[in-house]
């Protein structure tokens, strides 16, 4: 099995890189976000593989770090993921961007990924929520209020500054993690005007 490349960056192709190491070109696929953080060819290059092998053919899929490649693992043990769908998943978020739609359960950052309905949308957050502060940077404040909010037991003004951000196009795990920092520096009993502001400051960081 290989675990890691390290090597020259020889090419790109749509979907995949080709890393020469030692002379030996090997074809790696990965995610249009870690294509793009590659460097150009004739550069140095080391990415995080998962290796898979099936009878006509061995794929390697490489990343810019373990965490995201734990995450690819972990996705497809969602029924109706493959390599493809995770690596198209984390081509439109991030290993921290999908740790926190999975943890506020933010069904609509996950389906714009493509080839993710809505239907395995809702599979990959109702499977994945428990398991993602531990595989990724998700504050456990936004995850208290995500869940809390998912069983509307928010206060009125917290859970109305959610919605109003959401409201103005914010993606639900954005708007929830502003509140939640809104909430922190307010401290309690703040009024829901109060959260709005200082949950927008926040998103304008």
């Amino acid at each position: 099995m290989i675990g890691k490349l390290k090597g020259i960056v020889d090419s790109y192709g749509e979907d995949h890189v080709i890393l020469d190491v030692q002379g030996v070109g090997y074809v790696v696929q990965c995610s249009a976000r870690t294509l793009q953080r590659l460097p150009k060819p004739g550069e140095a290059a080391v990415l995080s593989i998962e290796t898979h092998v099936r009878e006509d053919a061995i794929r390697l899929y490489g990343f810019l770090s373990d965490n995201e490649r734990d995450w690819f693992r972990l996705m497809q043990a969602v029924q109706g993921v493959g390599a493809k769908v995770a690596l198209a998943i984390l081509s439109t978020l991030d290993p921290g961007a999908l740790a926190t739609a999975l943890a506020t359960n933010d069904k609509a950052a996950v389906a714009r990924a493509p080839g993710v309905g809505p239907k395995l949308a809702q599979r990959i957050c109702a499977e994945l929520k428990d398991k993602a502060p531990a595989f990724g940077h998700v504050d456990p404040g936004v995850a208290q209020l995500a869940g809390a909010l998912a069983d509307r037991k928010l206060p009125q003004p917290v859970a109305d500054a959610v919605s109003a951000l959401s409201n103005l196009g914010y993606p639900q795990a954005q708007a929830v993690a502003a509140v939640a920092a809104a909430s922190r520096e307010a401290g309690e009993g703040a009024g829901t005007a109060q959260l709005i502001k200082l949950g927008l400051r926040e998103l304008a960081k």
